[in-house]
C-alpha cells in the first residue's frame, strides 16, 4: 500500500475557470484596441478613447483580481459576482462600439452569462443572465425608443434560454461534484483507516506479485523477521527469507504459483537469538496490478504462548492421569510389600538361618524400604489437593522456601541464594502448605542445577494484566515468581520431560519434585513456564494476584 492519497479535482473549479476568464477579458481589450488602431482614421475619436479606457481597465482589473485570487485561499461569491459584472460591461462596451443591435459581438454575452453560471449558484446563475439581458436591452433600444427590432428579440431570448440552461447544468454539476467530492472523502477515510489498522495490527501481513517480489509488508512483518520493511519491498521473497523463514516464503509462493490458499498453517521464523512458531493463512488476489497478474498476501503471528500453553494444558492432563494411577498402584503395592518386608524379616531372625540367608534377609528389607519410600512419594504426587483457601503472602513463602533450598546438603559450596519479594505483602489465594512445597522443589531443582559458585536468584513480582501471556485464564493482574540459576542449561530434549513423573537425570532423585509443582501451581489455576538456554534457566510461575480486600472463598 502506498502512502500518497491521490485526490481528483472537483468537476467545477472556479479558479481554473477564473483564469481562462483572465485570459478572454485581456485578449477581448487587446482585440478592440488593436481594431480601433488599425482604423484609427475612420473610427471616431470618443471610440477610441473608449476602446483604450477598455483596454487598460481590462488589463488593472485582471491584475488585481489575479492577484486577490492568488493570494487568497478562500474567494467569496461576491468576488466571482463583480468578475461577471465588469465582463458584462466590457463586453457591452464592446457591442455598443461596434453597432449596438447590429454587432458582431453579440455572442460574446452568451459567454458571459454561461461562465457566470458556472461560477456562482444557480440564483446567482440568473442574476447575471438577466443583468446582461437588461444591459444588452438598454443598449439596443437607445436610440430606437422603445421599438424592438426582432434580431434584438431573438438575442435576447437566446439569453435567457441560455442563462436558465448554464444556470440549472451548472447547479446539477455541482451536486454531483459534491456528492463526489464525499465519495472521495469516503474513501480518503477508509484508506487511511485501513492503512492505519495494518500499521498497528499485530499480526504481519506480508504481499507478492506472481514473481515473487515483495509489493507490502506492515512494521508487525518487519519485527518478527528482524529486518525493516523498506528492505523487504521490491525483492524475492525466496531470497529475503530464505534464512529467517523458509516456511513462510515456500506459502508464499505455493499460494502465488499454484493458487492454493492455506488455512491455520505453520511455520518457523529464526531471528536474531530468538526461534518461534507462527500461525499463517495465505491468500490470492486476482485483480491485475501493474507488476503482475496475481498476488499473494500472507497473515501470520506468533504462536508461541498459544503452543506453549496447548503444551501446559495437555500437561496438566496426563499428570493428572499419572496421578490417579498412582495412587491406585501405590495402595495395591504397598500392603502386600508391607507382609513380604515382615516375612523376611522373621526368616532373617530364624535360628536356622544361614550367614547368607541373613544378608539376603536384610537386602530385602533394605531395598523394601526404600520402595516404600517410592511410594509414599507417589502418593504425595497423587494427593497434591488444595485442601485450605487462605489469603497468603507469595513473598513471605517464596523467602522461606529460598532460606530451606540455601541450606540444603545439595547446595554446592559459594552458591549465593538470593530472594527479592516487594517490602509489602503480595497476596495470592491458595494453599500456604502446597505453595510453599511448590516454591521450594522448584528453587531446590535450581539449586541442584548450578555449579560450584553460581547463583540462583527467586524473585517475586506483579505482573500486569497487559503483559500476561494471551490464552492464559488471568482476567486480572497476576503474579510472576522467577527462579533463575546460571547453571548449564536444559537441553531441549531434556526440558520437554523434565515435568513428567519420576524422570530425573540426577543420581539417586525421584523424578517427583518438578511434577508435584507443576500440580501444586495448577491446583492454584497457575501456569508454570520454563525457559533455558546454555547460560541458565529460569522457572516462572504465575498465580492470579488477589488484591488487598478481595474476598477469600469459602
Amino acid at each position: 500500500m502506498s502512502d500518497s492519497v491521490v485526490i481528483s479535482q472537483p468537476l467545477l473549479s472556479p479558479r481554473r475557470i477564473l483564469r481562462w476568464m483572465y485570459i478572454g477579458r485581456v485578449c477581448v481589450g487587446v482585440a478592440i484596441f488593436v481594431a480601433a488602431l488599425y482604423r484609427w482614421r475612420n473610427v471616431d475619436a470618443g471610440d477610441t478613447l473608449a476602446a483604450t479606457l477598455a483596454l487598460f481597465c481590462a488589463i488593472a482589473f485582471t491584475a488585481g483580481s489575479a492577484w486577490l485570487s492568488s493570494s487568497s485561499r478562500r474567494l467569496g461569491l461576491s468576488f466571482f459576482f463583480t468578475q461577471s459584472l465588469f465582463d458584462l460591461g466590457l463586453v457591452t462596451v464592446v457591442v455598443h462600439l461596434t453597432g449596438s443591435d447590429v454587432s458582431n459581438f453579440t455572442a460574446l454575452y452568451i459567454l458571459v452569462i454561461t461562465v457566470g453560471s458556472l461560477m456562482l449558484p444557480f440564483a446567482g446563475g440568473l442574476l447575471v443572465a438577466a443583468i446582461g439581458i437588461a444591459m444588452y436591452w438598454i443598449d439596443a433600444i437607445w436610440g430606437l425608443g422603445f421599438t424592438l427590432p426582432i434580431g434584438v428579440a431573438l438575442h435576447l431570448s437566446v439569453f435567457a434560454i441560455v442563462g436558465f440552461g448554464s444556470a440549472y447544468i451548472s447547479a446539477r454539476l455541482r451536486q454531483a461534484g459534491a456528492g463526489k467530492e464525499e465519495l472521495e472523502a469516503q474513501l480518503v477515510l477508509a484508506r487511511l483507516q485501513a492503512d492505519d489498522i495494518l500499521r498497528n495490527i499485530g499480526s504481519g501481513i506480508l504481499t507478492v506479485d506472481e514473481a515473487g517480489r515483495v509489493l507490502y509488508a506492515n512494521p508487525s512483518a518487519g519485527r518478527m523477521l528482524g529486518v525493516t520493511v523498506e528492505s523487504l519491498i521490491g525483492k524475492q521473497v525466496a531470497q529475503s527469507l530464505a534464512e529467517s523463514a523458509p516456511g513462510l516464503a515456500l506459502a508464499l509462493e505455493r499460494t502465488v504459483r499454484e493458487r492454493i490458499r492455506i488455512h491455520r498453517g505453520e511455520a518457523v521464523i529464526t531471528s536474531f537469538d530468538r526461534r518461534f512458531s507462527i500461525g499463517l493463512t495465505t491468500t490470492t488476489i486476482e485483480a491485475r496490478t501493474d507488476q503482475s497478474g496475481v498476488s499473494a498476501t500472507a497473515i501470520f503471528q506468533d504462536i508461541t504462548d498459544n503452543k506453549r500453553l496447548e503444551e501446559l494444558r495437555l500437561r496438566a492432563e496426563r499428570l493428572e492421569g499419572v496421578a490417579e494411577l498412582s495412587a491406585s498402584l501405590a495402595h495395591e503395592i504397598k500392603n502386600p510389600l508391607a507382609s513380604i518386608r515382615s516375612a523376611v524379616e522373621q526368616l532373617a531372625a530364624s535360628p536356622r538361618a544361614t550367614e547368607d540367608e541373613e544378608i539376603l534377609g536384610k537386602l530385602i528389607v533394605r531395598e523394601s524400604d526404600r520402595l516404600s519410600r517410592l511410594l509414599s512419594e507417589f502418593l504425595d504426587f497423587a494427593r497434591v489437593r488444595v485442601t485450605r483457601v487462605d489469603r497468603v503472602d507469595i513473598g513471605a513463602i517464596a523467602k522461606t522456601a529460598t532460606s530451606l533450598a540455601a541450606t540444603h546438603p545439595d547446595c554446592k559450596r559459594g552458591v549465593q541464594v538470593t530472594c527479592v519479594a516487594p517490602q509489602e505483602p503480595v497476596f495470592v489465594e491458595g494453599d500456604e502448605d502446597l505453595l510453599h512445597r511448590a516454591v521450594f522443589n522448584i528453587a531446590l531443582n535450581a539449586v541442584q542445577a548450578v555449579q560450584v559458585g553460581g547463583s540462583v536468584k527467586v524473585e517475586v513480582s506483579r505482573l500486569p494484566f497487559a503483559q500476561v501471556p494471551s490464552g492464559t485464564p488471568f482476567q486480572q493482574d497476576a503474579i510472576a515468581l522467577r527462579v533463575t540459576d546460571d547453571g548449564p542449561g536444559i537441553p531441549d530434549d531434556v526440558k520437554e520431560r523434565v515435568f513428567d513423573p519420576f524422570f530425573t537425570t540426577k543420581s539417586g532423585g525421584t523424578g517427583l519434585g518438578l511434577p508435584i509443582a507443576h500440580r501444586a501451581i495448577d491446583a492454584h489455576r497457575g501456569i508454570l513456564l520454563v525457559e533455558s538456554t546454555a547460560f541458565g534457566t529460569q522457572f516462572t510461575v504465575l498465580l492470579p494476584h488477589s488484591p488487598l480486600g478481595a474476598g477469600v472463598p469459602a
